[in-house]
């Protein structure tokens, strides 16, 4: 399965990942899942909000337990976010058959539509319609770069973007939902496991600043004429930097687009977005609140205008313990050599569909060790030795959960 969906995506000049939502690539990604369900002989389906879905058993029955993560990518991404949980999960229900373990209870696999972000600047897309975290009104409003639209590349890809929505009949018809995913961090690295549980998601948002100047010739106007906006932005970046440090705090502009754009003119418009994240709410109030502060002194000296607008957010995630600890008395007793080893809880400052889910559905979440700890870069890498264990992790949950 790896070896197939690797290439879809691949960027022959980053050796990244380009899976956008909605794209060609995104579409070979989502005809390999069918593929594979098919072949498992699951029952298909997609819901209202692209999400896919592979059934075992009644798809309209109760208490379900669901499995699965993403398939699309952010910009030269690595090839294990969001795929590794997509493929263990049809590798722990071949690990099952393989056992001969009876389903119990309804069981699917699924596939979320837009997890990064990486095309209309909001993550989550699909889980977050499904569960009504973002309204249909904003949804249509989404554009990419190019200024298409979330509904006009909805119905370029084959889907019907008036049929979007929340989905809460489906959303309460599952049990639990337990995403595996590789870690993004090295806390498993330290300690020497190959998996461990997930305890919470940090709080986190993304913020877009807007400073505006004025336009100018770079060859031709005096430096004390300036009103450049760059010089601004600039400083707000180190001031992030400052505050994250100061707080114990994640700040980061990553993302930055520049108008004119010219090498030979002074911007009237730079536009840079904040990724923020912490431990618990009040951090995050005050790093962000301090990188504000920063960029709206340094605007008024310049005589630049600034807008900020929080573009999404997501307040802390705990995940019900009850299912965590579930998790943790499953792994905790399982068959193998590490029988008895109690199984690392962490938490995590990255985004999930697990989290949105969580407001409406019990969550759960495992991570597999990333030796490097490096993400959302094709320098991610978890050892085929860990994926594997990752996958019979996934196998001894989920038979602990939906199987006699």
């Amino acid at each position: 399965m790896w070896k197939e969906l690797a290439p879809i995506g691949r960027h022959p000049g980053s050796g990244g990942y380009r899976r956008y939502a909605w794209t060609a690539a995104d579409g070979d990604c989502r005809v390999w899942f069918r593929a594979q369900a098919e072949a498992r002989g699951l029952e298909y389906e997609v819901d209202r909000n692209g999400n896919q879905w592979a059934w075992l058993g009644d798809p309209l029955g109760d208490d379900a337990v669901v499995t699965g993560s993403h398939l699309d990518s952010v910009p030269d991404g690595g090839a294990f976010d969001g795929p590794l949980g997509v493929v263990s999960s049809f590798a722990a229900f071949d690990e099952l058959r393989r056992r001969g373990a009876e389903f119990t209870r309804p069981f699917a696999i699924t596939n979320f539509g837009d997890e990064e972000g990486a095309r209309f600047g909001l993550a989550c897309v699909g889980s977050r319609l499904a569960a009504g975290q973002l309204t249909v009104e904003k949804a249509h409003q989404l554009r990419d770069g190019d200024g298409i639209t979330l509904p006009q590349a909805m119905e370029a890809a084959g889907y019907d973007p008036e049929a979007i929505g929340p989905d809460p009949e489906r959303l309460a018809r599952i049990g639990a939902f337990v995403e595996l995913h590789v870690e993004q961090g090295r806390s498993l690295d330290l300690t020497g496991d190959p998996v461990g549980i997930a305890s919470a998601i940090w709080p986190h948002g993304r913020w877009r600043f807007d400073f505006r100047g004025e336009a100018n010739h770079a060859g031709t106007t005096r430096l004390v004429d300036r009103r450049d906006p760059m010089l601004t932005y600039a400083e707000t970046v180190l001031a992030a930097r400052r505050e994250a440090q100061l707080t114990g705090a994640l700040a980061t502009f990553g993302k930055i687009a520049v108008e004119p754009n010219g090498v030979n003119a002074i911007p009237s418009l730079v536009r840079g977005w904040l990724d923020s994240r912490a431990a618990d709410q009040d951090t995050l109030d005050a790093v962000v609140t301090g990188i504000e502060r920063a960029a709206r002194e340094h605007a008024e000296r310049a005589g630049i205008d600034l807008d900020v607008v929080r573009e999404s957010f997501t307040p802390v995630v705990e995940f019900q313990h009850a299912l965590r600890d579930e998790l943790g008395k499953i792994l905790t007793g399982r068959r193998g050599d590490d029988a008895g080893r109690a199984v690392p809880v962490l938490g995590t400052g990255a985004g999930h569909d697990a989290g949105i889910l969580s407001a409406s559905v019990p969550t759960a979440m495992l991570f597999v060790r990333n030796p490097t700890g490096i993400s959302h870069s094709p320098a991610e890498h978890a050892a085929e030795d860990d994926c594997v264990a990752g996958v019979i992790a996934l196998a001894d949950v989920l038979e602990g959960l939906a199987c006699s």
